[in-house]
């Protein structure tokens, strides 16, 4: 049996959305919704938007399909222990850790994800070797026809919905402070939109191709950025403003502040979506891995 008096973690953010990343490089750990919940406490644990776990391809059994194609799967967990398709910010913090740990390099490389493969590139690093940012290929939106709207409180607005391999609601309102408390998800309607929950953002203009968002991201609450949920709102502010890619010709980019930093994200006319930011490991070290209630899966030994 493997022991797990202790595991390995560290600590990184992409646009403020940090991330606890468990290196399990042969699928030896079982993380449990409360273990998760346990390392996400900001007050009790180590504190983050979700969990990172980094897991051979061909070691788990939802990413065997894809090993042939990416050596790693992102295993990510929301904050209250929920498991979901994609995290945009993370793939970044996912490169990132590969690359710091000597499993990547500068260059391209493919991730594994719930979602499907992601390709991200890390660039190189800049002349006072500060690490260059990563832009990942995003994939395709999907855009679901039918209304959708979101409610804060009393006011109601219309909603574009668009899917990212995850599920988002988008709503254009005149000010940013109109999404009110967003750790208490806003309403949606109609429910079976999304009848797995639903990421919401609230976007304001900022000036030509240039936006800015709130997110509530189901299962952790408000967040300091969404990767996924900014190249949402990308393509339907370019729907929005008469800017598709298709239509046009050639690829669209937009600016998207979220309020952990700024992320550029680009549409093609083939649809690829495409998001370039930074991603940055600020700590590691070690957990009790009794205190968090981590256990061997059940085949480690």
């Amino acid at each position: 049996m493997v022991s797990t008096a202790q595991i390995a973690f560290l600590k990184g953010h992409g646009t403020e959305n940090d991330f606890v990343i468990i290196p399990d490089h042969d699928g030896r750990l079982e993380l449990s919704p409360a273990a998760v919940a346990q390392l996400c406490d900001r007050r009790a644990g180590l504190g983050a938007d979700g969990v990172l776990r980094v897991v051979r391809s061909a070691a788990h059994p939802e990413a065997r399909a894809m090993a042939c194609e990416a050596e790693w799967f992102m295993d990510y967990r929301n904050s209250d222990g929920s498991i979901a398709e994609m995290c945009g910010n993370g793939v970044r913090v996912f490169a990132r850790y590969l690359q710091r740990a000597g499993l990547a390099e500068e260059g391209d490389l493919a991730i594994a994800t719930r979602a499907g493969v992601r390709r991200a590139h890390i660039a190189k690093a800049g002349p006072d070797g500060e690490p260059g940012g990563v832009t990942v290929a995003m994939g395709r939106a999907a855009l679901p026809e039918g209304d959708v709207t979101v409610t804060v409180g009393e006011r109601s607005w219309p909603a574009r919905n668009v899917n990212m391999g995850n599920p988002h609601a988008v709503s254009f309102v005149d000010d940013l402070a109109d999404a009110g408390n967003l750790y208490t998800a806003p309403g949606v309607s109609p429910a079976a939109a999304y009848p797995d929950g639903v990421n919401v953002e609230f976007v304001v203009d900022r000036g030509p191709r240039h936006v800015a968002l709130r997110v509530h991201e189901r299962g952790s609450g408000e967040t300091r950025s969404c990767g996924t949920g900014a190249c949402a709102v990308m393509v339907a502010a370019a729907r929005r403003d008469g800017a598709d890619p298709a239509v046009l010709g050639h690829p669209v980019t937009y600016t998207v502040d979220v309020p952990g930093g700024r992320l550029v994200i680009s549409e093609s006319p083939d649809g690829t979506v495409e998001m370039t930011g930074p991603a940055v490991i600020v700590a590691e070290g070690v957990l009790d891995a009794s205190w968090a209630g981590i256990e061997p899966a059940a085949h480690a030994g």
